[in-house]
């Protein structure tokens, strides 16, 4: 079979062929008497060997090697080809992603799109200190997604800080963002959206730290349980009571407590929260001091008669704190 032939019959150019034949991949096997390249029928088996394997993404290099090697190990190449069809994966997805936030940004011209390309790259930046001054300067130029990216992923509390003021100021995309934070099988990136969602404001941002409050990880939920008590989620009450036993934060959730109480059907549930763990007896006297000063901002009879009843506490300084909380609410 002439070359024209085999190249109409299997797709592959004469240039492609003759490219082939240079490169010592598949040479035909006779000639005419005219001197025309013929092809055998084993010639044309090959070609199509050869073009199944680019197929794969093979070089023409390592397709030489799998058809003429005896000791070339084909799980070894494929393996290999896995690797960099991930890699070359990654690299696209990372690509898109890109583009789709800059896409986002709108830009109105080739400066903005370069700014937000220089903006993007700093947010990755190995320098904590570069990461913050692009923080900085993003609000309003990033879209929501990368700065909940970055945010979700940064360690350096300064940077971090930084990352939260810029998405508080990036539009109304954040909380759902940080939502997929939320959903995260790392403690940590949970902690950060908690952290990021504590400078928004507004109904779903209020949604997402109730959500919170049932996190696995105690850290996430002190930390949601301090920001939704402030804004008034009564669920945040047990969390809080259990911060002030625990002495985590003990000062910042009676603040939230005290807060919460302004409300009197919650200043008796936040009352009779204290008094259930005043009732237990592992709860040692360093504890019962800390809940007798959360009483101090809660109204009503049940508060008042949890401080009665500590004021003859066994713990001298549990007794005395909790008389002097009663002759100030006496005062009042």
């Amino acid at each position: 079979m002439l070359i024209g032939e085999v190249a109409r019959r299997s797709g592959v150019s004469a240039r492609m062929l003759r490219h082939y034949e240079s490169l010592g991949l598949v040479r035909p096997s006779g000639r005419t008497g005219s001197g025309y390249r013929e092809y055998s029928e084993e010639d044309i088996r090959r070609i199509f060997h050869i073009e199944s394997l680019r197929s794969l993404g093979l070089s023409l290099h390592e397709i030489g090697r799998a058809l003429d090697d005896p000791g070339f190990l084909p799980a070894v190449l494929v393996g290999d080809l896995v690797r960099r069809t991930r890699e070359r994966i990654a690299a696209e997805t990372e690509l898109l992603t890109r583009l789709r936030r800059i896409d986002a940004a709108e830009p109105a011209g080739w400066q903005d799109v370069l700014r937000v390309v220089a903006l993007l790259r700093a947010l990755r930046s190995p320098s904590a200190d570069v990461r913050q001054r692009a923080a900085l300067s993003s609000a309003g130029g990033v879209p929501a997604e990368a700065l909940v990216e970055a945010a979700l992923s940064e360690t350096d509390p300064n940077v971090a800080g930084a990352l939260r003021w810029a998405l508080a100021r990036s539009g109304d995309g954040g909380p759902a963002l940080l939502a997929e934070g939320l959903g995260s099988p790392v403690a940590a990136v949970r902690r950060r959206a908690v952290q990021a969602l504590a400078v928004m404001s507004g109904d779903e941002v209020t949604a997402r730290l109730r959500d919170a409050l049932a996190d696995p990880d105690a850290g996430v939920r002190r930390y949601a349980a301090l920001v939704a008590g402030v804004r008034g989620v009564t669920e945040a009450v047990p969390t809080l009571i259990d911060m002030i036993v625990a002495g985590r934060n003990d000062t910042d959730a009676a603040d939230a407590l005290g807060k919460l109480a302004s409300d009197t059907a919650t200043a008796d549930r936040i009352a009779a929260g204290i008094v259930d763990r005043l009732a237990h007896d592992a709860t040692e006297a360093p504890a019962r001091g800390r809940l007798a000063q959360a009483l101090a901002d809660v109204p009503g009879p049940t508060a008042s008669r949890a401080l009665t009843e500590l004021s003859h506490d066994g713990d001298r300084a549990v007794a005395l704190t909790a008389a002097y909380l009663l002759r100030l609410r006496d005062a009042r």
